[in-house]
């Protein structure tokens, strides 16, 4: 098969298995070119529905669980958006891919995979910046957000990265420092938050 084919057969059994719900999520899965973002000797496995290594103590995520938190971002076109924790960028590119033609902002602590990534990020056209730095601390100068995500685990949610959303968006991310959560917190008018847990997951710990 494909490529482009072994990204239809991956969202089919995703859809199979009731993962994704929202058709935006399914056209980006199915648009992402994900053996690109892995190493050589990962690419073979790149559309099995599992986390793969990607170097620096790093993984990208399964794409179970990038569907999962596309969906529960509920993004539209031109959306701005935030994310914590670049990686090798597969989920940024997917982010873009729904809030096309707007742009990602994505920090990442470990300089190597921020460099590799937007270099990768070129090669494919995708429309995402990426800032070295600490994730805690978020990206102010572009903020507000229409939402963020996290793809790191930190033992609460940052207080800057919730505040740099907007009133009505949203931050979805794992916390925990042994269990972790899926956590999804609406930002409301008044400041505060309406929170909803998703389940079980197991990220790498945040950095700082």
């Amino acid at each position: 098969m494909s490529r482009a084919d072994d990204r239809d057969a991956m969202v089919r059994r995703l859809r199979q298995r009731g993962v994704i719900g929202r058709d935006s999520t399914a056209d980006a899965l199915r648009a992402v070119p994900r053996h690109e973002f892995v190493p050589l000797e990962s690419r073979e496995s790149a559309y099995e529905d599992r986390p793969l290594r990607i170097g620096a103590g790093q993984t990208i995520s399964a794409p179970h669980m990038v569907a999962k938190m596309t969906d529960l971002l509920a993004l539209s076109p031109g959306d701005r958006v935030l994310e914590i924790g670049t990686g090798c960028g597969y989920h940024a590119a997917v982010t873009g891919e729904v809030v096309a033609p707007s742009t990602v902002y994505s920090v990442e602590f470990e300089p190597t995979l921020a460099e590799s990534a937007r270099e990768r990020f070129a090669d494919l056209a995708y429309d995402v910046q990426v800032r070295v730095g600490d994730g805690h601390e978020g990206w102010p100068e572009h903020a507000p957000y229409d939402c963020a995500y996290l793809t790191c685990a930190p033992a609460e949610l940052p207080d800057a990265v919730i505040k740099q959303v907007r009133p009505g968006g949203v931050v979805v991310g794992p916390v925990g420092t042994g269990r972790q959560t899926l956590v999804r917190v609406r930002r409301l008018a008044d400041g505060s938050l309406e929170r909803e847990t998703h389940g079980a997951v197991r990220f790498v710990p945040m950095r700082e």
